[in-house]
């Protein structure tokens, strides 16, 4: 029938470009070194991180002037040689892929040199003992190693820069959560709303590498490691789970609210004065962060993905959590994160967001003394995360990945959209906003 494939032209064409296959093969070993990239920022990070507790097991003290000190020389660092690294990288991946952004601007985004800024950063900020993530940096990185990919391949590749960034920012999410459908939702949801169908092949193939190399490091299980929350039936979860979905998306908005604020600047004297003197500022801020370590005894800082285990280990066996402090420490873990952000460190928010979802859901199970902790905790976990980032797909599916709570999709995709709208009338998107800021000032 006229139109219709022919087959043996199609596969005379594919198996005779030689310099296609070449280019194909090029792809490949960049995305094996993005997902090496995820991962040895992954070791360093938790190895900063380490070094920080010991310090602080070994004095006390000691945070309130290691903080301050190694926040200030990130900051300072970071400012004089590498301002392109600062913030989350999810912004700067979203300013690069923007139509308004010229080509020759996307290096000051999206590089293999702010890719390795930035692993060094994050891991510095997490060695000063800030709240801060590394999967949202780690789209960053990954599109860095991707995007560099282009000085090899031919100059009749029909592989676009805008496909290379993509594919590595969603390898980057689903090598840092070991979520694959997350970073397949993510790239759909976040970065790239016009998906083109080559694009989702190079992204597909971006991804299998990278989480094939975070598997070989890591095994097959996910960065939270993977708690089983129980089958609870809607009526069970209604009352609590509603209130977990209000408190989301509550404190969602507001964080979201402050960091834009944050990131804006009011005209006020603490933002007056940031603008004056940013590293006294940030080491100001990373005092304070230090003072919310000491009195949560290290839990409220950091990546906060050991707490969180902890949190749904205990509650999945039926046991109280010990080591959590209703109330407190979501309050203390929201203050730090947002203490850490104003603070100018490189970091992303993914992290500490489910943290703090996590102890959110906990302290609902605590004030109802409801039987059903996990779920409560899976429910925060996603709901907080949907309403930070606004990205609601995104959010469930990498809860539902990271708890094996495939048997909770229908709750955790109600508490992701009623935390996700109730946040959108608290705030605007905020990855989106700010990288519409970043465009404005150059």
């Amino acid at each position: 029938m006229k139109g219709e494939p022919d087959f043996l032209h199609n596969l005379r064409s594919e198996m005779g470009d030689g310099r296609q296959w070449l280019d194909r093969v090029v792809v490949i070993v960049y995305a094996v070194l993005a997902g090496l990239a995820v991962v040895g920022f992954t070791l360093l990070a938790d190895a900063a991180f380490g070094l920080y507790q010991s310090l602080r097991s070994a004095a006390w003290w000691a945070p309130l002037l290691w903080t301050p000190l190694l926040t200030a020389a990130v900051v300072w660092a970071i400012r004089r040689w590498a301002p392109g690294a600062a913030g989350s990288g999810v912004p700067q991946l979203l300013t690069a892929l923007a139509p308004e952004t010229p080509v020759g601007e996307r290096s000051r985004f999206i590089s293999l040199k702010l890719s390795i800024a930035k692993i060094l950063a994050v891991s510095g900020g997490l060695l000063a003992g800030l709240s801060i993530g590394r999967q949202g940096p780690s789209v960053q990185v990954a599109a860095g190693v991707m995007l560099h990919a282009r000085r090899w391949l031919s100059p009749r590749s029909d592989i676009s820069d805008r496909e290379l960034m993509v594919a590595g920012g969603a390898a980057g999410i689903a090598a840092a959560f070991n979520t694959p459908l997350g970073g397949i939702v993510f790239a759909i949801e976040e970065l790239s709303r016009r998906l083109q169908e080559r694009s989702s092949g190079l992204m597909l193939a971006a991804i299998v590498v990278a989480g094939l190399v975070a598997v070989s490091a890591f095994g097959n299980l996910s960065y939270f490691g993977r708690v089983r929350a129980e089958s609870v039936s809607w009526w069970n979860l209604l009352a609590p789970g509603t209130l977990v979905a209000l408190g989301c998306g509550l404190l969602g908005g507001l964080l979201s609210r402050l960091m834009l604020a944050s990131f804006t600047g009011l005209p006020d004297r603490f933002c007056a004065y940031r603008r004056k003197r940013p590293v006294t500022f940030s080491a100001l801020c990373g005092f304070a962060v230090a003072v919310i370590a000491v009195v949560s005894d290290g839990a409220a800082v950091g990546v906060g993905h050991q707490h969180t285990h902890t949190l749904l280990d205990q509650a999945a066996a039926g046991a109280a959590a010990q080591t959590h402090q209703p109330l407190l420490f979501t309050g203390l873990k929201f203050i730090a994160s947002w203490l850490s952000a104003w603070a100018g460190v490189p970091g992303g928010i993914f992290g500490p967001s489910l943290s703090i979802g996590a102890g959110l859901g906990a302290d609902v199970a605590w004030l109802l003394d409801s039987p059903h902790g996990a779920a409560l905790i899976a429910l925060g976990m996603c709901g907080f995360l949907a309403a930070v980032t606004q990205t609601p797909i995104t959010a469930m599916i990498i809860v539902m990945e990271m708890t094996d709570g495939h048997s909770m999709v229908l709750s955790l995709m109600a508490c992701a959209l009623v935390a996700s709208l109730l946040s959108r009338m608290i705030s605007r998107p905020l990855y989106s906003t700010m990288s519409a800021l970043m465009m404005r000032r150059w």
